[in-house]
Formats: structure tokens, sequence, C-alpha cells
């Protein structure tokens, strides 16, 4: 990457080949070529590449120039200048627009590719730029036809925006002229008008209060008259157009959608798992746990919770509930006989087994 120019040096002014100094001659004119950015004066580009293609006189560089090549630099920083013809080179080749593209994020997405393309040419080395010079090349040849296209459809819009510009200076001129004219006119009638009061009073016929709001009535009927016509005109002048800006306005675009918002990732992929049938609570009223558990320091140790415990025993309770043994066996399709266990399930549903009293485990209620 060439060494950034410094205008606090004097050696910026002084040719790197035949030492010409600038503070001598005020005419002297620096000149840089894009394939090395090695700055050099004007006589010696005449003296040197005027015979045909050279070497670069630079010392360690050697690279083979041309005249057509050189140019005057517009930054005074020669890496700001070498990274704008860089993207002025990546942007003839990568010339797709927005409306080229489906959606946003795909625009958005080529937009990085060039970026990255981009930077690898300025900030690259070795390996890295050739292969970016590389996809350069290849993107170049494979697209050559679409990449033609888009350079003329730029140059259509540059033209017709040339165009349009130039149809709305005429237009705005031609406004200013008319509002020119209708000054003039309403001038002229108010003058035409003020004469004929005068002529009117001087003869002592009518009133004079009567005369002049006469004149004052007929003055704004003519001008509201004028304006109507000139708000016409400018309607039907908008609607029709001129010739010249036909077919300026573009119909038919591909509708731009912009891409959907990514929602956060959810691990249980959309399974609620909080309780439906019951709103669990802080706290709940009870004998055991409020004498035994919550004075009881062992049953608080190694991480224990009330609300574990309270969420396990309102979910034991309530897991049973909307199951019918009745609706599950009649729905069913049996391909062998059914269990001892289911058919013991089905007799208790329907209140043909019944338990002792002296068989049932007796379990105290934690509510």
């Amino acid at each position: 990457m060439p060494k950034p120019l410094d205008i606090s040096n004097p050696s910026d002014d002084i040719c790197p080949i035949c030492k010409s100094n600038r503070y001598l001659n005020r005419d002297l004119e620096f000149l840089i070529n894009p394939e090395c950015y090695h700055k050099m004066c004007s006589t010696c580009v005449d003296r040197i590449f005027t015979s045909g293609p050279a070497p670069c006189p630079v010392l360690h560089c050697g690279r083979t120039l041309r005249k057509k090549g050189f140019k005057s630099a517009f930054f005074e920083d020669l890496g700001i200048e070498r990274e704008c013809d860089i993207r002025r080179r990546v942007n003839e080749v990568f010339n797709r627009s927005e409306d080229d593209f489906e959606t946003l994020l795909d625009y958005n997405n080529y937009l990085e590719e060039t970026e990255c393309m981009v930077f690898d040419l300025v900030n690259g080395k070795g390996k890295v730029k050739q292969e970016a010079e590389e996809k350069l090349r290849r993107f170049r040849e494979a697209n050559r036809g679409a990449i033609e296209e888009n350079k003329n459809a730029r140059l259509r819009e540059v033209e017709m925006g040339k165009r349009k510009e130039l149809e709305d200076r005429e237009m705005a001129k031609q406004r200013r002229l008319a509002a020119m004219r209708e000054e003039a006119e309403e001038k002229a009638d108010v003058e035409k008008s003020r004469k004929q009061v005068l002529d009117q009073l001087a003869t002592g016929k009518g009133n004079a209060a009567d005369i002049t709001q006469q004149a004052h009535k007929i003055i704004l009927k003519k001008t509201s008259a004028r304006r109507t016509l000139g708000e016409r005109d400018a309607a039907v002048s908008a609607g029709t157009g001129s010739a010249d800006g036909e077919g300026l306005t573009i119909r038919g675009l591909k509708k731009k959608v912009a891409p959907v918002a990514e929602k956060p990732y959810d691990p249980f992929g959309g399974v609620i798992l909080a309780p439906t049938r019951y709103v669990l609570r802080d706290d709940y009223e009870n004998q055991w746990v409020d004498k035994s558990v919550k004075r009881d320091p062992k049953h608080m140790a190694g991480g224990y919770s009330l609300q574990e415990y309270y969420g396990r025993a309102m979910h034991d309770a309530f897991s049973g509930l909307e199951i019918f043994i009745e609706d599950e066996m009649r729905d069913r399709v049996q391909s062998s006989s059914p269990s001892g266990a289911t058919i013991a399930a089905a007799q208790a549903s329907t209140g043909k087994i019944k338990l002792k009293v002296a068989d049932r485990m007796e379990v105290d209620d934690v509510f």
C-alpha cells in the first residue's frame, strides 16, 4: 500500500525521479498511476512513457506502466485515492440494483459480499488479495452480458434523470413567466378600473361609494377568473406531459418484501409448560407446612424449595382431571384381548369394584 502524502513534508513537493521542486517551479504537476500509485512529475511521465510502456522508475517497483494510465490525484492521501479506485473498479462489475432482487435481505447480502471483496482488495495481502482478484475476474467473465446490460440501464437512468431535471426547470420557468404575466395583467386591470372610476366621478353621475365598490367587484371577478384558468392549464399540462417526458415512470418493478423478523429461539418448540388448570401461588396455608417445614432447618437444606413442593403437589392433584377411561376404551381399537389391569381400571371407573375401607391407605392432605 503506498505511503500517504504529507503536505507538511517538503519531500512531497519533490519529484522522486528528476528531483524537481515545486518551490522553484509553481507549475509542476504530479501524476500517479493506479498500477502502483507512485507519484512523479508530468515531465518525467512524458519523457519515459511517451514512446510506449515502460517499467516504473521508482526503486524496487518494476511494474509496467503506460502513459494513458496516469492521472492527477484527487485526494492528498494516496491510500484514500487507491481505495476509491478499487471501489470504482468493483462497482463496475457488481453493478446490480435493489430492483434486481426478490427481497431486501438478498440485496443486503449482495452488498455485504461486495464490501468484503473491496476490503480484501484494499487491505488484503498475498493469497487473500490474489483470491479476491481471481474471484472478481471470474465473476466478470461469467456475467459479462448482465454487467453490460446493467451498465446500459444505469446510463439510461442517468439520461432520464437529466431529461426530467431539464423538464422540471422548463416547467418552473413557465410558471414564473405565467406569474409575471398574471401580475402585469392584474396591474393593468387595476389601473384601467382606477381611470374608469375617476372618469365617472368627474362626470358627477352616481354615488362615489357605489362606483368604487362596483370597480372592486369587477377587479376581483377578473382576478378569480384568471387564476382559475391558470390552475386548469397547469393541471392539464401536468396530466398530459410533454413528448420528451413520456416513459419516465417505471412500472412493473418487483415488489420489495421486507424479511420476516426472526423470533427468539424456543427450545420447547412452542409447547406451553405453564399450568392451565390452576394458578400456582407463592404460598399456601397448611398446618404441616407452617409448623414442620418452615420452622425446621432440615427441610430447607440442600437447596430445597417450597415452590417445587407446591408445584409438584398441585400437578399431582390436577393431573387426573378430564381423563375418562370409558371414552378411551370405547375409542381405542383393540387388536388383542384387554389385559387384566385395563379391565380392572374400567370396572373401577364404573363402580363395579368396591374397595374396602380397611384396605384404603390413609394419606395426609397437604392442603
